[in-house]
């Protein structure tokens, strides 16, 4: 095993160990016979090599295939629940690479984007059973029986499975009705009479059919769903106000919103200049990079909810400040006495 000298330098440990480490056959145990210290600073600097795999390798098409081309662009134009989703994603892409790096991997970064989607998987499923739902929803067949083997109930059946399993909502309701009723448009054919009135007196068939388990249903549905992150729902409007979209509810000031982004970039920035200067990049070269990827690369898609002009948008205000000279300086001093304190 490679001695500990080599893997730690000063207070944190150095990426290009991990990777030796790793090409030897023994990152996994090294994660196992770590110190609960030794261990947080052997899981900082896999995050640090994950980070930009799963972002790219992951994260960017999951946005895209949602439609989200903001959080598709980068960690500061991401809303607060893809945010979320990623940062779920990473965890589970560092944890496999601390407990599954057990045999010699010549190129970790390529091992890594080859277990993207199998660590992550396998992270949902754990998720999913720890909040009491189906790890791998599947319709048990007396249930399918109990539906007629219809086809289109057996999906809905499956589809209320997966959805109980997932933390958020659907807005004011209880079900995602509009998107089953385009499902059951393009799987029965029937446009005209696929409405949301309808899947909702089918979902009501459905757990009317699982309710003939009760235990079941309590086990696999009702208790998943006690579980769901509660809506939100929008403050009311007068009838002057109908042709206005309803502003949505805040549970924390603007500002406490902003603050929160802006010291998880900050920490990101940090942990990402601490590996610049460790592969020997000069202080103040490192810094104005990195602070310019990380908090100048802005979609303005945070933004979009207030009124022209309310604020200098975060990118310009970071641009001008890297451009001072005596700002810059002032900012290389703190990071580096950030860094230093560990």
């Amino acid at each position: 095993m490679i001695s500990a000298d080599r893997l730690l330098i000063g207070p944190r440990v150095d990426p290009r160990a991990v990777r030796e480490s790793a090409r030897c056959g023994e990152l996994a145990r090294w994660a196992e016979g770590a110190t609960e210290s030794e261990r947080r600073r052997l899981t900082g600097a896999v995050y640090e090599i994950a980070l930009p795999l799963v972002f790219n390798g992951l994260t960017r098409r999951l946005e895209l295939q949602r439609g989200h081309a903001g959080c598709a662009a980068s960690l500061r134009g991401m809303t607060d629940d893809c945010f979320d989703r990623f940062e779920d994603d990473l965890e589970a892409v560092v944890s496999d690479v601390l407990n599954r790096a057990t045999v010699p991997v010549e190129n970790l970064d390529a091992w890594i984007r080859s277990r993207l989607n199998a660590a992550t998987v396998d992270a949902h499923r754990r998720r999913r059973g720890e909040r009491g739902a189906l790890q791998r929803p599947r319709l048990p067949g007396w249930l399918r029986d109990a539906l007629g083997d219809d086809r289109w109930l057996a999906m809905l059946a499956t589809e209320m499975l997966v959805w109980v399993g997932v933390p958020t909502s659907a807005g004011a309701g209880l079900w995602p009705l509009d998107s089953w009723a385009q499902r059951r448009a393009v799987l029965t054919g029937d446009w005209r009479g696929s409405d949301t009135s309808t899947v909702a007196r089918e979902v009501e068939e459905v757990r009317k059919a699982m309710r003939r388990r009760p235990d079941w249903h309590e086990s696999y549905v009702e208790g998943p769903l006690g579980r769901k992150n509660p809506p939100v729902l929008p403050a009311q409007r007068g009838d002057a106000d109908r042709t206005v979209e309803p502003t949505p509810l805040s549970l924390v000031e603007r500002h406490e919103a902003d603050d929160a982004r802006l010291r998880a970039l900050a920490s990101l920035a940090v942990e990402a200049i601490e590996a610049g200067i460790a592969r020997g990049g000069a202080p103040s070269t490192v810094v104005e990079g990195v602070l310019k990827v990380t908090f100048g690369a802005d979609t303005g898609a945070q933004d979009l909810d207030r009124p022209p002009s309310a604020a200098v948008p975060d990118d310009e205000r970071a641009a001008a400040l890297i451009a001072d000279p005596v700002v810059l300086d002032r900012v290389v001093a703190t990071v580096l006495r950030i860094i230093d304190a560990g």
